[in-house]
């Protein structure tokens, strides 16, 4: 079979996130419409993902937020998204890079989108705070590992529950502090939704 010099499958990689990127814009401008709502995972050790030093070390590789009711400042740039978010009644600033996305989920209409992130090197403590830098995805064929209870089907989600507040219609300060147990409040959808992964698009060689 013919060796793909194209990369049809880094092109999907590169489309889908637009589609991330222009749902995350829209909210950004007019806030969360009717029952949507969404559940983003990322690599926090990728290169630019910008979270506290105790959040870091709370999920060193990878971790889960909620944009539902409780999230403000919500901004989208070409390559990363910042948001403010409220962790156990602490309020907190992220900016994640497209490129560090693993997965995108809308319960409310049960659509995902899974992402590989590989090739990638852990950024390093000073890297954390520097604008991202830009890497190039891979989109292999690995099985998706098998989903902890609560969680959406073939979603890879952080081990541990969703780590963020949720968030609404963007406000301009953080809300009132909360109790260490509401940002766990609701737990993530059963399992069944209609995940879209790239390995599906992907051309062996």
């Amino acid at each position: 079979m013919s060796k793909d010099l194209i990369r049809y499958d880094l092109l999907v990689q590169d489309a889908l996130k637009g589609v991330v990127r222009k749902v995350l814009g829209d909210a950004a401008r007019d806030g969360l419409l009717g029952d949507h709502h969404f559940y983003i995972s990322f690599r926090t050790d990728f290169p630019g993902a910008r979270v506290s030093s105790r959040l870091r070390e709370k999920y060193p590789q990878e971790m889960t937020i909620v944009l539902q009711h409780q999230f403000w400042d919500l901004s989208v740039t070409e390559h990363a998204f910042e948001v403010g978010l409220s962790f156990s009644g602490i309020p907190e600033r992220l900016v994640v890079p497209f490129d560090a996305i693993t997965g995108f989920f809308d319960p409310s209409v049960q659509f995902g989108l899974k992402f590989e992130t590989g090739g990638a090197e852990p950024a390093s403590s000073s890297e954390a705070g520097e604008a991202s830098t830009q890497q190039e995805p891979k989109a292999s064929a690995v099985p998706a590992p098998a989903p902890a209870p609560g969680i959406p089907a073939k979603l890879p989600l952080d081990s541990a529950r969703p780590a963020a507040a949720k968030g609404g219609k963007p406000d301009k300060a953080p809300p009132p502090a909360k109790k260490a147990a509401d940002a766990d409040e609701d737990a993530p959808p059963a399992a069944g939704a209609e995940v879209v992964s790239l390995d599906a698009f992907r051309k062996k060689n």
